[in-house]
């Protein structure tokens, strides 16, 4: 297999890159940590060019980008056109509002909104998937509405991007679930997970929290997953840099780069 490459989720970093300067030195220090991709998440307003080309003299390459459900459905040219200039292949949506598709019904129009979509980013060589949360672990008809998904992920090119923290969040297994999807899956989400000093589920540095990622990245190394992505949503006063330095150094060891 494909060793993955791995890369950092940016919206960990979301405060320090809202214009280009603070963008600059953020990618810079990001590939001097050892990371050699990123997700595109949470940027400020700043164009696809100028994001493509900052990367590319910090060396890094862009593996995906998060990109909204609005944005998908209504904006989708643009969206295909920001993907050609930063020369990205992959995108994902982060969540789409559980009020309106969580359920059984929510899920039949998901799958029919999605698959025009899907359509039209695959006629330009972008793949599509669905990064989930841990509410599409609540059951209907005695399955997750995760289940339910990948069923019917096949009949429209639908691609999963699992998160570890949140498959654990959701009361459910990541090596089954990287089992059950991996060889439709190029993106992998990182992510650990603690408890704090009062029992509250916390986001941890790669490493520094529970999950078993012996195990985890057995099995992800035999699926066809291209970018291994780290992301920690908070840090909680920590200084974010340090954390992905931890989390890479983590990964390290395992001979992941």
């Amino acid at each position: 297999t494909v060793m993955a490459i791995l890369g950092v989720q940016m919206f960990t970093l979301r405060k320090f890159t809202q214009n280009e300067a603070d963008l600059a030195a953020t990618l810079h220090k990001v590939r001097d940590i050892g990371y050699q991709s990123i997700q595109v998440s949470a940027f400020g307003p700043i164009p696809a060019e100028r994001v493509q080309q900052l990367c590319a003299e910090a060396g890094l390459n862009i593996a995906a980008t998060h990109v909204s459900w609005d944005r998908f459905r209504h904006d989708l040219q643009r969206v295909i056109a920001e993907h050609v200039r930063l020369n990205c292949k992959h995108t994902a949506v982060g969540m789409i509002p559980p009020a309106d598709y969580l359920s059984p019904q929510g899920l039949a129009k998901f799958v029919s909104e999605a698959a025009p979509v899907i359509r039209d980013l695959q006629a330009s060589g972008i793949s599509f998937s669905y990064h989930n949360h841990h509410h599409e672990f609540q059951r209907f008809d005695d399955k997750p509405w995760l289940q339910k998904l990948l069923e019917q992920a096949p009949s429209i090119n639908l691609n999963l991007e699992l998160d570890t923290h949140w498959i654990v969040a959701g009361g459910a297994d990541p090596v089954q679930w990287i089992n059950k999807a991996g060889g439709a899956m190029p993106l992998l989400h990182l992510k650990d997970f603690c408890l704090d000093g009062d029992n509250k589920r916390r986001f941890a540095a790669i490493g520094q929290g529970n999950l078993n990622w012996e195990a985890i990245l057995a099995e992800a190394a035999k699926h066809p997953i291209e970018y291994y992505l780290i992301e920690q949503d908070n840090c909680y006063g920590e200084d974010p840099f340090a954390c992905l330095a931890t989390s890479y150094q983590f990964l390290a060891r395992f001979g992941l780069s």
